[in-house]
């Protein structure tokens, strides 16, 4: 049966720069390792999707539509479905004393924000930083090898993934999770007590139960602490 919209998912994929064959995302541990893009403390797992929100590229969300589970599509995306064309008037020239000022120095290829923007620097000589404000992506063809895992059928397992969407660090198994009428109420293992912003991502949860499962007016959050009791001592 073709997904609409509102269909939960979860897929994996493997993204290639269509010019040279270079992989620049993923979601498969193997294929970054292989690539030589692993980052050390990555989440490596399929992606969650929810069919006409935007969370994927609009042209890749499409050829999700006709896909059933296990199955893989090709999809080539043009640069107007992607990130865009290049702009060259978002080329700039600015001096390197200004980020020597702020203790930068610029290597080709670094990231820098300036004025509010991100920047890439492209070359750098005779005093002057060349930055690139346009997307890393912008101007490529994007080949994504995508395939769709699985649909999510149930309220449960749904607000599960969107809680482990915001908390993907922690493994959802250890949330305890209780569904009745108007409430959901969600039992925060220990793990995730410090993770950094954990309040605002609590509130983030808060809304996408909220969006997606209006009925649901209330979510509870509950931390709990428990003292570690002294292993006993056997007697002598």
């Amino acid at each position: 049966m073709p997904l609409e919209k509102g269909d939960f998912v979860l897929i994996d994929y493997v993204a290639r720069i269509a010019e040279t064959g270079e992989v620049f995302d993923t979601t498969i541990e193997e294929v970054s390792r292989r690539e030589g893009i692993y980052q050390e403390g990555g989440i490596y797992e399929p992606r969650l999707v929810v069919i006409g929100e935007g969370w994927i590229l609009r042209a890749l969300e499409e050829a999700l539509l006709n896909l059933e589970p296990e199955r893989t599509v090709t999809v080539e995306i043009p640069p107007e479905k992607g990130f865009g064309n290049r702009d060259p008037e978002k080329v700039k020239m600015y001096p390197l004393r200004r980020f020597i000022a702020q203790g930068i120095t610029p290597r080709v290829g670094m990231r820098v924000e300036v004025d509010g923007k991100i920047a890439t620097v492209r070359a750098i000589g005779a005093g002057r930083v060349q930055l690139d404000f346009n997307p890393p992506l912008a101007g490529k063809t994007l080949i994504y090898e995508v395939t769709l895992r699985r649909k999510l059928e149930t309220v449960e397992e749904k607000i599960r993934a969107l809680i482990h969407r915001r908390i993907p660090q922690v493994g959802i198994e250890k949330f305890s999770l209780e569904i009745e009428g108007d409430s959901v109420t969600i039992t925060v293992p220990e793990e995730a007590f410090y993770i950094e912003g954990i309040q605002v991502i609590k509130r983030g949860i808060f809304m996408d139960i909220q969006k997606f499962f209006p009925e649901k007016k209330v979510v509870r959050f509950i931390e709990v602490f428990k003292r570690e009791e002294p292993a006993s001592t056997a007697p002598s």
